[in-house]
């Protein structure tokens, strides 16, 4: 990777500054788990494993700051969400391949039931790498019941089989999530170093999980 001038290291720290107002304030209204304090952990996550395998830095943050934004389930229609945010990248971006760079990991990153085709760039794995860390562990396990609270979903229902409901469609339980999604993600992991701090995070969803049915299935014998 080609290494910037102090100038360019400026300018793009000016971006990041402008970006993170913008942010705020159209997610400051959130209650699903899709708020600032998920986008500031993904643009961590996301810094923290860019360092570990050599990714651009400016372009992993930038775009980790700005990709639920565009999420659909925050907006009227995904295409409304990934206009919203190449405008505000046009206003304040003047490279074009590094708009189109940051437009396309938004475009790509969502799970959406695992069928969306794989990242093009190291960038963008690494984005969404962190993004999935973030719907792990034990803040994945509160972000589940976040959402559905949000949704009015239940919490458990042990009786009612959802396997055949289309991804996201309304209705399901928030235990039947760490099915569809949650447990699948360790093993969707791109880079080397997203993979090994998945596993910690997973093994505490398998813990919580087993504790969780010990406490549902309440033996009255």
């Amino acid at each position: 990777m080609e290494k910037r001038t102090e100038q360019e290291v400026a300018v793009l720290a000016d971006i990041i500054q402008k970006a993170e107002p913008f942010v705020q304030q159209q997610l400051e209204h959130d209650h699903s788990g899709h708020d600032w304090w998920h986008i500031d952990r993904v643009r961590k996550l996301s810094l923290k494993i860019a360092a570990k395998e050599g990714a651009d830095l400016f372009v992993c943050e930038l775009a980790a700051l700005l990709h639920d934004v565009a999420d659909e389930k925050l907006n009227d229609s995904k295409q409304a969400g990934l206009d919203k945010v190449e405008q505000w990248l046009r206003l304040h971006v003047s490279d074009p391949d590094m708009i189109t760079h940051v437009m396309t990991i938004i475009a790509t990153m969502s799970f959406n039931g695992g069928k969306n085709p794989p990242m093009e760039t190291l960038e963008g794995q690494v984005v969404q790498d962190a993004d999935r860390l973030d719907a792990l562990g034990a803040i994945g396990i509160a972000r589940t019941f976040m959402y559905a609270g949000s949704k009015g979903s239940i919490m458990h229902h042990p009786d009612q089989d959802f396997s055949q409901h289309e991804y996201r469609a309304a209705g399901k339980s928030a235990i039947y999530h760490f099915y569809e999604k949650l447990l699948k993600l360790k093993d969707l992991m791109n880079t080397a170093y997203a993979k090994e701090l998945a596993e910690t995070r997973h093994q505490w969803m398998e813990m919580y999980l087993e504790q969780f049915y010990r406490e549902w299935n309440v033996d009255v014998k």
